[in-house]
């Protein structure tokens, strides 16, 4: 059905469902105003906390806590909000004695939702915390409020401390673990070294030297060798052959003279004569003789254990050609050990450079270590003087003097607002849902005639009477149970921990800057 828009129609409406509209805005007015005068009043005691920077520069001495004071305060605030800690805040100040059967997990969340803590985002790492608790007792509210700025300070402290303190034990074992592990390397290698002191890569170009120098002192040993074995066989053969063991004139007697004569003379007759010629016999028999004589002379006796001259010099040269074979012999056994040596030098110097790149490799941590401990030490100096980012109170939480909430003039402006929307909404469902023809531009849409005039419906007395006795009943129904549903309802359903849940926003640090990198 198509409705065309009529001002005065709506208007004339308007104008007879007026007792319905006063209705509506007198039970939203009166709702909104028992509200805003029954509710609980809410004080709210407030602190201010300032993030101070460091007093000490970063360049001159920096605190080992790198927690920026966003993390610091959101876990300060996951400690404080913790079920066993609310529970004992509402025991010590007896915030929920009035309810004894309240559960505890209610208990902490009304705690919860009375706790507010809010942080503007950090400039420069300093920054005004504000905390706050709401509470229907002015001097709770401040009461509570300190004690959370006691306790704020307190876990800060703890925190930054046990932060330094943690950090300066763990560098403390850390060089104490690493000088451990250097005295215990510095043992190996001082182990290896002296199992392999003949093999070390230290000593390779002098080993080398010494077998180069060695070896040709071996070549030349047997060089000697070799010249002292040739002068005996030459000896020997000499005095096989001479039976004197010079052979220069001037070294002989005149015995071996007169011999070497014989020989000679001996030698000429056995080509002239035959062996059986009695020259030939008479002469071996003198070079036999003399032969003889000399060899007595020779040996210097003619006893039994006497020592010829021969034999004194053969035994010098067979002396010398032991020495000469021991020298060989030593040689070459120094040899055989420089030539392993060197064969194993090698894995020698594999083993100990990788056992001196792990003990340099420990001693560049001992250092880091050592230094890291140096400025730990000085970290936890700075947090445990106070001398780093701390907390400090500036404004004290005082007994407020006006309550916080709730707000009676936004409730009941609410109330009002409600009446005008539930208002509208009545008149505009009341339209939309009445499907009867009220006026002649609906009776044109709905018949498709044109009426002459129109005759509005004319009440009779009676009805007019009746009207109005319904009217007046029903707004003296109104005022007479509303207040009295709303007291039922203020006694039985809303509790003073509903109203200041109510009226409490849900504490977090939302407006909080983001954790610095």
């Amino acid at each position: 059905m198509t409705k065309t828009f009529d001002i005065r129609f709506y208007l004339a409406m308007l104008v007879r469902r007026l007792p319905h509209v006063v209705a509506i805005f007198v039970v939203t007015m009166m709702v909104a105003v028992f509200l805003a005068y029954t509710l609980p009043p809410v004080y709210r005691a407030q602190a201010r906390l300032l993030v101070e920077s460091p007093q000490i520069p970063d360049e001159l001495a920096a605190s080992t806590v790198r927690s920026t004071p966003t993390e610091v305060l959101l876990a300060i605030q996951q400690r404080i909000l913790t079920s066993a800690n609310l529970l004992e805040f509402s025991r010590n100040f007896a915030i929920h004695d009035d309810a004894p059967t309240m559960p505890d997990d209610a208990k902490v969340a009304d705690m919860r939702a009375r706790i507010t803590m809010e942080m503007p985002p950090m400039d420069l790492r300093t920054g005004v915390v504000t905390v706050s608790f709401d509470a229907s007792d002015p001097v709770v509210s401040a009461a509570v409020t300190n004690a959370l700025v006691d306790q704020i300070l307190r876990q800060n402290v703890e925190l930054r401390t046990n932060a330094s303190g943690g950090t300066l034990d763990f560098f403390e074992q850390e060089v104490q673990r690493l000088s451990s592990e250097i005295a215990q390397q510095n043992a190996r290698i001082l182990e290896f070294e002296q199992a392999n002191r003949d093999a070390l890569p230290e000593s390779l170009e002098y080993r080398r030297t010494r077998q180069s120098a060695q070896q040709e002192r071996l070549l030349q040993v047997d060089r000697e060798l070799a010249g002292l074995r040739d002068r005996r066989q030459r000896l020997e053969d000499l005095f096989d052959r001479t039976g004197r063991i010079g052979s220069s004139p001037e070294d002989m007697t005149p015995e071996q003279a007169r011999l070497e004569a014989l020989r000679q003379e001996l030698a000429s007759a056995v080509v002239l004569y035959a062996p059986e010629n009695p020259r030939v016999r008479a002469l071996q028999t003198q070079v036999a003789a003399l032969e003889e004589a000399v060899r007595q002379q020779l040996g210097g006796g003619t006893g039994a254990g006497a020592v010829t001259t021969f034999e004194l010099q053969v035994a010098d040269i067979d002396g010398q050609i032991a020495f000469m074979a021991e020298q060989k012999r030593l040689l070459e056994e120094e040899l055989v050990r420089i030539d392993a040596s060197i064969r194993a030098t090698p894995e020698n110097a594999i083993v100990l450079g990788e056992l001196r790149s792990t003990f340099e490799n420990l001693r560049v941590q001992y250092d880091q270590a050592v230094q890291s401990l140096a400025d730990a030490r000085m970290g936890d100096r700075i947090e445990v003087t106070s001398r780093g980012q701390r907390i400090v109170v500036i404004d004290p939480a005082v007994e407020p003097s006006e309550p916080a909430a709730p707000n009676r003039n936004l409730i009941v402006a609410a109330g009002f607002g409600a009446g005008v929307v539930l208002t509208m909404l009545m008149l505009f469902l009341m339209d939309l849902l009445n499907r009867t023809v009220r006026r002649p531009a609906e009776l044109v849409s709905a018949l498709g005639i044109t009426p002459f005039g129109t005759i509005p419906y004319i009440a009779t007395e009676e009805e007019v009477r009746r009207q109005r006795l319904w009217t007046i009943g029903g707004v003296v129904a109104a005022v007479i149970c509303l207040p009295v549903l709303l007291y039922l309802f203020s006694l039985f359903l809303i509790t003073p921990q509903d109203s200041v849940a109510s009226a409490v926003a849900t504490p977090d640090l939302t407006q909080a800057g983001q954790p610095e990198n």
